[in-house]
């Protein structure tokens, strides 16, 4: 993440002339289960998943009992009336013999729930919603559960953890920009929502017709359609669009955006494919928006690829919006996964950045939030190599104009070190020492092992952690191991201290 100074039921409705939701990517062979009574017939007991993963930072986040492999999202969305309606079916795997467990979902109506072909009971408790199938399910089998839903998501507002932005889910003049990082995805569909809980996902996302729905992955197809609004007599034109994200993905990098676009595609010169789409309002102030986001994203892709490894995922670009709260601009643009989002024109170190997080949070993801700085100061570092890389100022230099800068407060008048990089604290979790401390932290130690050990560091813990997450007991072994130097003492200074270190 970078900072910067309304109905469509798309549920299979008798009658409907639209497609039935996008299914599970593969066959599901459903084990035996046994009753939800708590009692497993002599296979031991059924208990309920807990309702949070245990992160001290969002103890409600995430929930226990089962692994999420793929989510099929079949949704629409009206935006005369802010409206949202979908199923959304999930595959999961379960880890324990459940009689019972969660998923997380704040407001929303929810209408009706299956698992396993039967319905299954529910109840509400903030952000939980707390689902009781008809039988219970054995550790190692894997379960389908569907949910009908529907309501006005809501922005997330108020909350010192974004910076003091909104985010979440945002509704816009002709559509919707969705950023959901850290807790966002649960205001729009229910989730897993925790980071260490990655799954694939499949989108069917119904418009009005004119408008066009982009979510993460590849474009897998568009149609045009007749749709019933639910919110309107009748049915109306609309057009439907199908996307696949078929490499693990964390909830919070999830996203659609939906409006009028101009859309380039194509090829990176490295061969990545490029999706780039432009809200028109952007380009009555800078009319080459398209290709300044197509280019720069094609360029830094491609650089990515050759510094951290091969390019993750099935394709690369970018969403631009003129995203506003209140007639207010957005102050964040976020890496959501194979094309970020941006709320306005960036500049080309906030692509560099967003870009930079397709390997660091996106491929490796943080297995705990106090772990974020293994996005935000690699994703730092990384804006100023890619400007020390064009000819600007070295990395050498930005990391140490950087250190003399820090003496002073942040804006909400805490002391630069006394957040700690490597456990900042819920509230503070974005602070710009996890950002610029965290960035200043890897140029020391380039500096510190050599370009040779340290650009092998960056690959290998991409390469060893993709797909999947990483903490930063990890990152620091690998970093001894790696160097073959114990670099105890300097990680002590640089990712736990509160008070300013010396230079090394």
């Amino acid at each position: 993440m970078a900072r910067h100074p309304r109905s469509i039921r798309s549920r299979a409705i008798p009658g409907r002339m639209l497609p039935i939701a996008v299914a599970a990517v593969s066959v599901v062979a459903f084990a035996p289960a046994a009753s939800a009574d708590g009692h497993g017939h002599g296979h031991g007991r059924f208990t309920p998943g807990a309702s949070g993963v245990g992160d001290p930072y969002f103890p409600l986040e995430g929930n226990g009992g089962y692994d999420v492999r793929h989510y099929s999202l079949d949704l629409g969305y009206d935006p005369d009336y802010d409206q949202l309606d979908g199923t959304v079916t999930i595959t999961a795997r379960a880890t324990q013999n459940l009689s019972r467990f969660d998923l997380d979902l704040s407001g929303m109506d929810v209408e009706r729930i299956w698992v396993d072909r039967r319905a299954a009971r529910y109840t509400r408790r903030g952000q939980e919603l707390i689902i009781t199938p008809a039988r219970g399910l054995r550790k190692g089998s894997v379960f389908r559960t569907v949910v009908e839903y529907g309501g006005v998501p809501q922005t997330i507002v108020g909350s010192p953890i974004v910076f003091g932005s909104p985010y979440g889910f945002l509704h816009t003049p002709d559509g919707a920009f969705v950023g959901g990082e850290p807790n966002g995805a649960r205001t729009w569909f229910p989730v897993n929502d925790h980071p260490s809980d990655k799954a694939t996902y499949d989108y069917t996302i119904t418009v009005p017709e004119g408008l066009t729905a982009v979510a993460n992955g590849r474009p897998m197809g568009h149609r045009s359609a007749v749709a019933s609004f639910s919110r309107r007599d009748g049915r109306a034109r609309a057009e439907v669009y199908r996307w696949r994200e078929d490499s693990p993905m964390a909830s919070y990098l999830t996203t659609i955006d939906i409006g009028k676009w101009d859309v380039k595609q194509g090829r990176t010169p490295g061969g990545v494919p490029n999706y780039t789409a432009v809200d028109p309002v952007l380009l009555q102030t800078q009319p080459d928006a398209v290709d300044f986001f197509y280019g720069t994203t094609s360029e830094v892709t491609d650089l990515w690829s050759r510094t951290f490894g091969q390019y993750p995922f099935g394709g690369t670009g970018a969403i631009a919006d003129d995203a506003r709260y209140n007639g207010q601009p957005l102050g964040f643009s976020l890496e959501t996964q194979s094309k970020p989002v941006y709320s306005a024109v960036r500049s080309t170190g906030t692509i560099a950045h967003e870009l930079a997080h397709q390997w660091f949070g996106d491929a490796v993801s943080p297995e705990r939030w106090k772990d974020v700085w293994l996005n935000e100061s690699f994703a730092t570092w990384a804006a100023w190599y890619y400007t020390e890389v064009n000819g600007g100022r070295t990395v050498h230099d930005a990391a140490r104009a950087t250190y003399a800068a820090r003496p002073f407060p942040d804006r909400e008048g805490r002391p630069f070190w006394s957040v700690l990089t490597a456990d900042p604290q819920r509230d503070t979790m974005f602070n710009d020492r996890v950002y610029n401390g965290g960035g200043m932290m890897l140029q020391f130690l380039r500096e510190k092992v050599g370009d040779e050990t340290f650009f092998t560091l960056l690959r290998t813990w991409f390469a060893r952690h993709k797909y999947r997450n990483g903490n930063t007991a990890q990152f620091t072994s690998l970093a001894q191991q790696i160097s073959g130097r114990d670099l105890s003492g300097f990680f002590k200074d640089w990712l736990y201290s509160p008070i300013k270190p010396p230079l090394p």
